[in-house]
């Protein structure tokens, strides 16, 4: 119970214990047996990569229900903003776009809420700046991240000049 108190919270750990049925319990005690006092304990992961994991894994199999608490979970691991869409990105080339694009709304609704409850700027992390903490400040801010900076957009005048050879269409749903 320790564990599962340290990366979920004592609110959630409460709330869930206080929801207990007898219908539930043996659940519930299967739970906090097996996926926190067997497999969060164990020493070849530290929290941090088990949180990346469980983040692809609720992406894959399309659990958003649970995705939000361990967004919550991941960052208190040390996982940042940024790190998470990341995850949550590349599990869309092997999971699929679909469910990659419900995830990233739960992300992007999870962040929000936490910036409420925190009062603070949205999309800011602490001690990192609203945009990409790795970004190069001197960028154009409307640039494609994916285009090449060496590229000449003369060098096709039909061209998208933020475009490059490597660029992709982008769709939004």
């Amino acid at each position: 119970m320790l564990v599962r108190r340290a990366v979920l919270g004592d609110a959630h750990v409460d709330a869930a214990t206080a929801a207990i049925t007898p219908e539930t319990a043996d659940f519930q005690s299967f739970i906090t047996r097996y996926a926190w006092g067997e497999i969060w304990t164990r020493p070849g992961l530290d929290r941090r990569t088990r949180s990346f994991l469980t983040i692809a894994s609720l992406v894959t199999g399309t659990h958003l229900h649970e995705l939000a608490m361990h967004v919550r979970a991941a960052l208190g691991n040390g996982l940042t903003r940024a790190e998470i869409s990341e995850a949550i990105l590349h599990t869309a080339i092997y999971a699929g776009v679909p469910a990659a694009n419900s995830a990233m709304t739960v992300a992007r609704d999870t962040f929000a809420a936490l910036d409420a409850e925190a009062g603070a700027v949205p999309g800011a992390e602490a001690g990192a700046s609203a945009s990409d903490p790795g970004a190069d400040p001197g960028a154009d801010p409307g640039a494609d991240p994916g285009a090449d900076p060496g590229a000449d957009p003369a060098a096709d005048p039909g061209a998208d000049p933020g475009a490059s050879a490597s660029s992709h269409p982008r769709t939004s749903s």
